[in-house]
């Protein structure tokens, strides 16, 4: 299975539709993967907290359009990343978007650990509820966004739903890239799965972005990352060696919790 993570770099100075464009435009020379996946909040800036109401759309909104586009164009599987949603009750959301092949959307999922605390988006946007798993022709794939990779309890749920493959955007900051990585790997190991992070580059509300998205396979070893620019990030994996790890070490059998 072939997967490419674009680590887009989010420039102040270049519009979102601009960006929208530029990024259906890298989409559509992955022609060839199986799966393709963009970062959290590459539209806005996962920390421009002040751009979150005027930016939001609705779930079938103009990135919607685009990336539908976009991913028919390539025919490929595309985790579009996560915008800012505004519900129809007026609430808003980090909502991730999964199309299929045709352009139609497979999932989406609204993030359910949200960051910042007692600001940003802990008090902007509201919280998610449901797990999602999309099966794909080669793996099930498991969807979480940013922060959420600090709470294991959410991927245990994810496996239990049947994910092979964890599938995590991300806006994470340069100051804690250290435990991006540690994390990535410990989701991966505890949880016998791949996990593909994709991470941005650039400067989001002045808070520089640690890049170096990542592929680790269900023994925590790191099949491949990015640097911290822009980066198209294309590895090979065996979705198939997900089960025979479960069967040569079936730690997840003795789960007592």
């Amino acid at each position: 299975m072939r997967a490419s993570l674009i680590q887009i770099a989010v420039d102040e100075d270049e519009s979102v539709e601009s960006r929208r464009r530029r990024v259906a435009s890298l989409v559509r020379d992955q022609a060839g993967a199986d799966l393709v996946v963009l970062p959290e909040l590459w539209t806005t800036g996962a920390f421009a907290f002040e751009e979150f109401g005027s930016e939001a759309e609705p779930l079938e909104g103009p990135t919607h359009e685009v990336m539908a586009k976009a991913a028919s164009d390539a025919g490929v599987w595309l985790h579009a990343g996560s915008v800012p949603e505004r519900a129809p009750d007026g609430t808003l959301y980090n909502t991730s978007l999964l199309f299929s092949p045709s352009g139609e959307l497979a999932a989406s999922y609204r993030k359910i650990h949200r960051f910042g605390f007692d600001k940003g988006e802990a008090v902007l946007m509201g919280r998610g509820e449901d797990l999602v798993t999309v099966r794909l022709p080669e793996t099930t794939v498991g969807v979480a966004t940013c922060y959420d990779l600090r709470f294991p309890e959410l991927f245990r749920g994810l496996v239990d739903a049947g994910a092979e493959t964890l599938v995590i955007p991300a806006g994470w900051p340069e100051r804690r890239r250290a435990h991006w990585t540690l994390l990535a790997r410990a989701r991966a190991v505890e949880n016998q799965a791949f996990v593909l992070a994709c991470g941005t580059a650039g400067t989001h509300a002045r808070v520089p972005q640690a890049g170096h998205s990542i592929v680790v396979d269900p023994w925590g070893e790191v099949l491949a990352e990015a640097g911290a620019d822009e980066e198209i990030l294309t590895v090979e994996f065996d979705p198939g060696k997900v089960s025979v790890t479960r069967e040569q070490f079936p730690a997840l059998k003795d789960r007592v919790l």
